[in-house]
């Protein structure tokens, strides 16, 4: 009598290898969007402090009277573009530029189709931290975003 043993898998052994590699499947999607949220996370704390420590250096610059404002003015950028097309240094002979970043980051969590300057809330001087609303100048910047982060703090209060 021959019996041919023929190699390879049966039905049963193809469909829990199947089952197996879906679980895993499962069980990754969870950390890679976690993983995926901490990244925009990372991306939006480093563009707060990159926009927030150019606001700081433009103020400064107004107190070391390299820009001219008005006497009644806060010292602090109308616009956000002022951080990126530069301001007139006043001290400099040649009548240098003083540009703060080279480009304004977006908000990770803003819609792509916003420009990253739209993609901003403002607070200008005079507003209150707690309701913080657009004025005359650029006193810091906050997400518009509605999600709250991993920390459980809304990203608008980073």
């Amino acid at each position: 009598m021959d019996v041919r043993r023929h190699a390879g898998f049966t039905l049963i052994e193809l469909v829990v290898a199947v089952a197996i590699v879906g679980v895993l499947a499962m069980m990754a999607v969870p950390m890679l969007e976690a993983s995926a949220q901490r990244q925009k996370e990372a991306e939006l704390r480093n563009a707060l402090r990159q926009i927030r420590t150019a606001i700081d250096a433009y103020r400064q610059a107004v107190l070391d009277k390299k820009i001219d404002v008005a006497a009644d003015a806060s010292g602090y950028p109308k616009e956000l573009t002022d951080l990126t097309t530069g301001v007139t240094d006043v001290s400099s002979l040649e009548g240098r530029q003083i540009y703060f970043l080279r480009r304004l980051p977006k908000d990770p969590f803003a819609p792509l189709e916003q420009s990253a300057e739209e993609s901003w809330g403002i607070r200008s001087y005079a507003s209150a931290p707690d309701d913080p609303r657009e004025g005359d100048d650029v006193f810091d910047v906050y997400s518009r975003s509605e999600k709250v982060g991993m920390n459980g703090v809304a990203y608008r209060e980073w």
